[in-house]
C-alpha cells in the first residue's frame, strides 16, 4: 500500500508539474471560462462539493458545459451545449482542476472524486481508497472514459452506476493504492494525453 513517504513524493510531483503548466494554461482557461459563460448564459465555472482524501469534502472546479435545466444521470449529454459536448468529450472541461491540484485537494492521478454517498460510505478494506487524493485521471477514469454514453443506454442509470460501474471502480482504485509507484502515475498521465489506437 502507498506509504507516507510515497504520498509526499506524489504531492511534490503534483506541485512541480501544476506550477510548471500554470503559465501556459492560465490564459486558455480564462478564455474558455469566458466562452462557457456566453455559451451557457451562466458563470462559466461549475463548482460542487466532492469527497476527497480521508473523506473530507472539497470544492471541485470544472468548466460549465450544461444548459440551465434539471440534469439527470445518464442524460447529461443531452443537457450539454454544442460547445459543452466538445469540452466534455475532449476532457477540456476539467482544466480548472489544475487549481485543485495546486492548492492540494486533488492529484493528477487518483480515483475520480465523487459526490457524497459513494467514497465516503465505503467500509472495511475499501476505505484505503481514501488514503490518496482524488485525481484528474486514473485507471478507472481511463476505463470508463465513455461512462456517460454507457449510462445513457441503461433503463435505470442510477442503479446501474451503483451496482456495476461503481463496484468495479472500487476494485480498480484499491489495486491502484495497493500497488502505487511513481512510474505508474507517469504511465497513466501519458495514457491520458496520448489516446490509444
Amino acid at each position: 500500500m502507498i506509504t507516507d513517504s510515497q504520498l509526499i513524493l506524489k504531492r511534490g510531483f503534483d506541485l512541480i508539474l501544476s506550477l510548471s503548466l500554470l503559465p501556459f494554461l492560465f490564459l486558455p482557461i480564462v478564455l474558455l471560462i469566458c466562452i462557457c459563460t456566453i455559451d451557457t448564459r451562466q458563470w462559466g465555472v461549475f463548482s460542487q462539493n466532492r469527497v476527497g482524501q480521508h473523506g473530507r469534502l472539497f470544492r471541485i472546479y470544472k468548466l460549465r458545459t450544461l444548459k440551465r435545466e434539471p440534469h439527470h444521470l445518464g442524460h447529461l449529454e443531452k443537457s450539454a451545449t454544442r460547445i459543452g459536448k466538445f469540452l466534455r468529450s475532449s476532457k477540456l472541461d476539467e482544466l480548472p482542476q489544475l487549481f485543485n491540484v495546486i492548492v492540494g485537494n486533488m492529484s493528477f492521478v487518483g480515483p475520480r472524486p465523487d459526490v457524497q454517498g459513494f467514497a465516503d460510505v465505503l467500509e472495511g478494506d475499501d476505505r484505503i481508497i481514501l488514503r490518496v487524493k482524488p485525481g484528474i485521471t486514473g485507471e478507472a477514469t481511463l476505463k470508463y472514459k465513455d461512462e456517460e454514453l454507457v449510462l445513457a443506454q441503461q433503463v435505470d442509470p442510477e442503479s446501474y452506476n451503483r451496482t456495476n460501474i461503481w463496484v468495479d471502480k472500487v476494485q480498480i482504485n484499491k489495486k491502484y493504492v495497493q500497488n502505487w509507484s511513481f512510474s505508474l502515475d507517469l504511465t497513466l498521465i501519458l495514457k491520458s494525453i496520448i489516446p490509444s489506437s
